[in-house]
């Protein structure tokens, strides 16, 4: 089971980053071997970090960056540091997106991939999007299922993927469905077993972490996000995609 607790980073986010690093491949290592042998991505979730942070984040040869909100997003990713400094750079929005503020997101730098779709409605909206910016790429994007049935969560029914993954796959010819998206229940009895919503040996190919990585975040310097949402702390969110 994949727990990354607290581990420091007094030393630095190029230490902290290649502990983690470890700490998947040895996850990686232990999957049954009639599993693909795909490997995992890494997405630094870097919400609350200022822009040096990334750059030090990315000098260390981390290139996936994941934000929640989508004002953070934009204007993180449009800071010229960033730009100048970071050309390789992906940026993956993981938070719960509203309409309105879908042609905002598109206007993102470097944007590869929204994690959160979670209705048709929004598909269609995304996908007109993205296609109004005349981008020659496909912009990839998972599909968010609520797995855990709580209702403090975004996401479909897992009963409802299916149909809004073909709407995508049929209908958004500018959307490219790479697999879902999934964040399971924090408040598992370990004393019935290891949360299965949290082991990436079972096939997960998108590992979210942030504060491992980064340190812990002060939002009393943030402004407010793009909308009233519970932050859910937890050390890793689990993706998988297929």
């Amino acid at each position: 089971m994949w727990r990354a607790g607290s581990m420091s980073v007094e030393l630095g986010v190029g230490v902290a980053l290649r502990a983690v690093n470890e700490r998947v491949q040895q996850a990686v290592a232990r999957r049954p071997q009639n599993l693909p042998a795909v490997q995992p991505r890494l997405v630094a979730v870097s919400k609350t970090k200022p822009a040096d942070m990334v750059i030090e984040a990315y000098s260390h040869g981390q290139r996936t960056f994941g934000e929640n909100y989508v004002q953070e997003l934009l204007e993180k990713a449009s800071d010229p540091k960033i730009l100048s400094s970071c050309p390789e750079i992906k940026w993956h929005f993981i938070g719960h997106l509203q309409k309105q503020n879908v042609n905002k997101l598109m206007a993102v730098p470097n944007l590869f991939m929204l994690e959160t779709v979670d209705s048709i409605k929004l598909a269609d909206k995304v996908n007109s999007s993205w296609q109004k910016k005349g981008s020659p790429e496909r912009l990839k994007v998972m599909v968010q299922i609520n797995t855990s049935g709580e209702e403090s969560k975004h996401g479909l029914l897992p009963a409802e993927a299916i149909a809004v993954v073909e709407h995508i796959n049929t209908k958004c010819s500018s959307l490219e469905f790479v697999g879902l998206m999934t964040i399971g229940s924090f408040g598992h009895d370990l004393s019935q077993g290891p949360n299965p919503d949290f082991q990436i040996e079972v096939g997960s190919t998108n590992v979210r972490i942030g504060s491992t990585i980064f340190g812990e975040r002060d939002y009393s310097k943030k402004p407010t996000p793009d909308k009233s949402v519970a932050d859910l702390k937890a050390p890793v969110e689990v993706t998988k995609a297929h």
